[in-house]
């Protein structure tokens, strides 16, 4: 069990009989009375978020995830396979799972998945990836004022904004918490 005060952004518990992972954490304190701690949670089995609210001195129980580092092999359209890296096993895991990491899923991309009872709850990208740039807009002679950027779209599918000398061909960073461009590399 841990107090609320504890909850961060990451960290993952139960409630309830269900699975959250905390995506964000507010402490109020009033003038008067106990302070309440506002988080922001997703559902892991169901991937629902909602905001939670507790007093102050309130306990959940704390969970211990199992983590797998893997590399990412390929998609089925039901399923993503996965290499573990120690034993060479080939996990799946469904596409709902994840959800918001598919823009940034490439082969042999090497990732962490989190385990809880044997069921595949969550995964832990590489904070940056190297992309190659397959389309990118023609920069403007000229257009300097302000800082210019323009889009250009990555072997995965996904859009990312550039600054102007991004071309189509080279190999850019980028941030997969928000997918924003880091570097050329």
């Amino acid at each position: 069990m841990i107090d609320v005060n504890q909850l961060r952004k990451g960290t993952t518990f139960t409630d309830n009989g269900e699975l959250y992972k905390v995506l964000d954490y507010r402490h109020q304190k009033p003038g008067r009375g106990k302070a309440t701690i506002r988080v922001s949670v997703r559902n892991l089995r169901s991937g629902s978020i909602t905001e939670m609210t507790y007093n102050s001195g309130e306990r959940v129980e704390d969970v211990k995830m199992e983590s797998r580092d893997v590399e990412y092999l390929y998609d089925d359209g039901e399923f993503l396979i996965f290499m573990d890296t120690t034993t060479f096993e080939q996990p799946q895991a469904n596409r709902e799972v994840f959800a918001d990491a598919l823009p940034y899923l490439k082969e042999n991309l090497p990732l962490k998945l989190l385990e809880f009872e044997g069921e595949l709850i969550d995964y832990t990208l590489p904070i940056n990836v190297d992309y190659k740039v397959i389309e990118a807009e023609m920069a403007i002679a000229g257009d300097t004022a302000n800082n210019p950027s323009k889009k250009v779209t990555i072997e995965t599918g996904l859009s990312v904004s550039v600054p102007m000398f991004v071309n189509a061909g080279d190999t850019i960073r980028v941030k997969t918490e928000d997918g924003s461009y880091v570097t050329r590399v």
